[in-house]
């Protein structure tokens, strides 16, 4: 039992410390955008209002497009895990509702009814 727990922890650390070095690329892309605009401000022909132009157009809108782009797949698993846990749910509450719909017709002691009559072929 210990040893399952270890395993499955080890697991989700390792999911976890995957999730985490793929956001080291934007980072580091952020980090030189950052100092591109640094550059832009602090140079004498710079202004800062080309050093936010820099940062927005080199730096935080390609990054977003590509984080976005990256959580696809995450966005996926959560949205079919959650139709599964709702399907998981409404077949739960399916099953009991056939459970107590199969033993009302035989409280009475009387034989229980198709609900749908046979159908036979004309001769």
């Amino acid at each position: 039992m210990l040893d399952e727990y270890i395993r499955k922890a080890d697991k989700q650390i390792i999911s976890i410390q995957k999730d985490y070095f793929m956001y080291i690329v934007p980072i580091a892309w952020l980090y030189v955008a950052l100092m591109m605009a640094v550059a832009e401000a602090t140079n004498s022909n710079g202004t800062v209002l080309g050093a936010i132009i820099t940062f927005l157009l080199y730096g935080l809108l390609p990054i977003t497009l590509v984080v976005y782009v990256m959580g696809t797949p995450a966005r996926r698993r959560a949205i079919k895990a959650k139709e599964q846990a709702e399907l998981a749910a409404a077949r739960a509450a399916a099953g009991l509702a056939a459970d107590v719909s199969s033993v009302a017709p035989d409280a009475d002691s009387q034989t229980a009814a198709d609900a749908v009559s046979a159908v036979r072929k004309e001769a």
